[in-house]
């Protein structure tokens, strides 16, 4: 493979590019606006540490926030270095770097080296014990609040004394006994990942100073995004020496629900006085009608840094406000329009993206595209990992890492049933909580004859006997031989077709032969030199893994990397505005911009928004203007149905911000209500036109 020369690859950049990639002089903060090339920053930079600034490849660490963009970036720097060069790079997302320290650093943080991490499924069921409901709202609520507190570096004892309610502090002590229960299980939940690391480097001074000394220079990607813990273990990462380059966009901050705030970017320059901040304002994506409408929308709110994005791609078609009668009116007139726009532009169906501000307007829009017979993906389906026959297989391969992970213990002893009834289980989790030890020690101590029969016990000691085994082979044979054989122990096939109908069982079955060629494949040998994992946790080729390693490491993955690189369909893609970030399209439609929608509020006691919540809004509106690269549509309706009636819409307060009449008036009702048989006569026309 031939490589680009770096000195070529910088200077073909913009002068505002070349400064961030070439600033070594201490903290940089890099302020990218949409579409102006900031990955290209990132992995450039990269390239020049270890090209021009003589820094080993090992020292590096460029972490993201999802594991597409970790890949991409990953792909990105590998064909700039050679292959021995990026050996020991880490490109990662924040999340597989925190599970890389604490597999590293167990010890330090309380947890035996094969801990597990539970997924929300899990974590929800403990809380559910703990709060003794079935109630899935105050679950989620409290799930939620958890999420936060930890997201705040808020210990439990802190979460209770700040309580301003009785319902809060109910929820402050149940989030003190989640503590203690992961405690027992030798478990983390998913924020655990980011809170352990930097509550070890802030406590453990020598391991703070090894990770400083590993990772030398740190580079962090939607800066803009991370909450207080993230924070914290940026600065704890880069230290006293904060060699550190953080790229972001203020006008992009959309995450303040899940704990993100933009405070982070102002504390930056507080933290860092040296901080040198470099705008990226040329925007390569859209044309200048685009980006001038997002500009004067975005003005509208305080700016902590001020920028103008500018575009060379030419004024480009005006933007068109499109109202519409009420929501089956707007869903099959858009799929109209688009039908058109694709046959006189000669587009594929991929160029086109339908963005919406919640999941539930999908529903209708999904009926009209199907009746026009256009193809289209939905964005925030079920991830592979997700599915039940896998997350029953996964139970297996958790018991297997960590035997105290009592939520595999009871999915594994039940799937399939070995005759072990509830009352038995609901005994033996008595008895483990009386004696602090986990549900499968419990199964070894004979204590248990005094609260269970032994004929009750017999399949639980079978079924324990049986992990054990596996466990041993685990350590020594081929991960896709021992998977083979747990499934085909427990006769898992057989169950599936007991469980479902003929089509829904082999669907599923397959989809367990699929998840078995996946952990052939990764526990391999892996004979690529720059083979890139899901998790995006190198770029270099890593030594084979055992099965209980790659367990740990599946509760990062939110898909199949086989999947993802099954190529894009030519479909058009439907995605709420959140999920939209950071893709691009050359024709965007944007449906159900009006008053209540977007801005999102429930009724009009909501409708003055306090300035925080409205900045945010306005903020997702502009990401959904801005990933439009030719053509942008948005469309509202005149009434929309709420519960039973037909309520009165306002169209949003963003269109009249975007000020599109001092370039163009936008177009008025383009597309009246049609009966089945005009819009048949239409189609047939816009064939005719081909």
């Amino acid at each position: 493979m031939s490589h680009p020369s770096p000195v070529d690859a910088v200077m073909s950049m913009n002068p505002a590019q070349r400064e961030g990639v070439r600033y070594l002089d201490g903290p940089c903060l890099v302020l990218a606006g949409a579409g102006s090339g900031k990955t290209r920053v990132i992995t450039q930079k990269i390239a020049h540490l270890i090209n021009h600034a003589g820094m080993q490849a090992r020292n590096i660490a460029a972490v993201t926030f999802t594991n597409k963009a970790a890949k991409e970036m990953a792909e990105r720097v590998s064909s700039l270095l050679q292959p021995a060069q990026g050996k020991g790079l880490t490109v990662c997302t924040f999340h597989s770097l925190g599970m890389r320290l604490l597999r590293e650093e167990h010890a330090a943080a309380g947890l035996k080296a094969r801990f597990s991490i539970l997924d929300s499924a899990d974590s929800g069921g403990i809380v559910q014990q703990l709060l003794v409901t079935t109630d899935k709202q105050l679950i989620r609520k409290a799930q939620s609040q958890i999420s936060l507190w930890k997201n705040g570096l808020i210990t439990p004892p802190e979460a209770l004394a700040q309580a301003e309610s009785e319902d809060v502090a109910q929820l402050a002590r149940a989030f003190a006994s989640y503590e203690a229960t992961l405690a027992a299980y030798q478990a983390v939940d998913f924020d655990d990942l980011i809170l352990k690391p930097t509550r070890l480097l802030q406590e453990v001074p020598e391991v703070r100073e090894k990770w400083q000394n590993r990772l030398r220079y740190f580079l962090v990607d939607e800066v803009q995004d991370t909450n207080a813990c993230q924070y914290a273990l940026l600065k704890l990462i880069a230290g006293p020496r904060a060699m550190f380059t953080a790229v972001g966009d203020d006008d992009q901050a959309i995450y303040a629900w899940r704990g993100a705030t933009l405070e982070n970017l102002r504390q930056l320059t507080l933290d860092f006085p040296q901080l040198k901040v470099i705008k990226l304002e040329q925007n390569y994506r859209s044309t200048a009608r685009i980006l001038n409408a997002a500009n004067r929308l975005i003005e509208n709110n305080p700016k902590l840094f001020p920028k103008t994005l500018w575009s060379e791609h030419g004024m480009g078609d005006p933007i068109a406000i499109t109202p519409m009668k009420e929501e089956d009116h707007e869903a099959e007139s858009v799929a109209i329009l688009l039908s058109a726009h694709r046959f006189e532009r000669r587009a594929k169906f991929s160029d086109y993206a339908i963005l919406y501000r919640s999941n539930h307007q999908a529903r209708i829009l999904e009926q009209a595209l199907r009746k026009q017979k256009i193809p289209y993906v939905v964005t925030g389906g079920q991830s592979f990992f997700e599915r039940s026959e896998i997350k029953d297989v996964l139970a297996y391969l958790r018991l297997l890492a960590n035997n105290d992970d009592d939520p595999a213990f009871i999915r594994a002893i039940t799937t399939p049933r070995r005759g072990i009834g509830q009352q038995s289980l609901e005994a033996l989790g008595r008895y483990a909580g009386q004696r602090g030890v986990s549900l499968f020690e419990a199964v070894y101590e004979s204590g248990l004859e005094q609260h269970l029969a032994e004929r009750m016990i017999e399949p639980m000691k079978t079924f324990a006997e049986f992990i054990v085994r596996l466990e041993e082979r685990a350590h020594k044979d081929p991960a896709g031989d021992v998977l083979r054989d747990l499934i085909a122990a427990i006769n898992y096939e057989e169950w599936l077709y007991e469980q479902h109908d003929e089509r829904g069982a082999q669907s599923r079955w397959q989809n367990v032969l699929d998840f078995i060629s996946w952990i052939t494949e990764k526990s391999g040998v892996e004979t690529a030199e720059k083979a890139v994992d899901a998790t995006g946790e190198t770029i270099l080729a890593e030594p084979t893994e055992g099965l209980i390693a790659l367990t740990q490491k599946i509760a990062l993955i939110t898909m199949l990397d086989r999947r993802e690189e099954d190529g894009k369909p030519d479909a058009v893609q439907l995605t709420t505005l959140h999920a939209a970030k950071g893709l691009e399209f050359p024709h965007v439609f944007m449906i159900g911009c009006e008053e209540g929608l977007l801005p999102n509020y429930n009724d009009e006691a909501e409708r003055f928004l306090d300035d925080e919540k409205l900045e945010e809004e306005r903020r997702l509106m502009y990401v959904g203007v801005t990933r439009a690269q030719r053509s942008l549509t948005i469309t509202y309706c005149k009434h929309r149905k709420k519960g039973r009636e037909m309520v009165r819409c306002e169209p949003s307060r963003f269109i009249k911000e975007l000020a599109l009449d001092e370039e163009n008036p936008g177009v008025e009702d383009a597309t009246p209500a049609l009966s089945p048989k005009d819009r048949l006569s239409a189609l047939k026309n816009l064939l005719n036109k081909t």
